[in-house]
């Protein structure tokens, strides 16, 4: 296990490390599109974390909350990879409490008037 406890490491590096996301790529993708978050600042992937920040991640429509507990530079096992972090992510909601996104029927063209109306109307309650 590669391990520095008095260095740093890029933020897309160390979330992927910790099993934050599936691919190295994911985690810098997620670093350019705004996603994640350094002691609240939006970050690229080369950014560096140290033991005590906080990282934000959204993925999948559920952030994250992670407070970095140690430094890993290489994929680690679920065991290490829950001592690296401290998650202080709230819990997910259950699934019949999501919102369902209407969706209109496949070939119906766009959406008329009237449709539209529905919608906006359907949103505000």
């Amino acid at each position: 296990m590669a391990t520095d406890e008095g260095t740093t490491v890029r933020v897309d590096s160390w979330i992927w490390s910790v099993r934050l996301t599936k691919t190295r790529s994911l985690a810098a993708a997620a670093c350019k599109a705004g996603h994640v978050r350094v002691n609240g600042d939006k970050v690229k992937p080369a950014q560096t974390v140290k033991v005590g920040d906080e990282v934000r991640v959204r993925v999948d429509g559920y952030e994250r909350i992670v407070v970095v507990k140690r430094i890993v530079r290489k994929r680690v096992g679920p065991p290490v990879a829950a001592e690296c972090l401290t998650d202080n992510s709230p819990p997910r909601p259950p699934r019949d409490e999501v919102l369902m996104v209407p969706q209109r029927d496949r070939g119906t063209g766009r959406p008329t008037k009237r449709d539209r109306r529905l919608l906006e109307q359907f949103r505000e309650h």
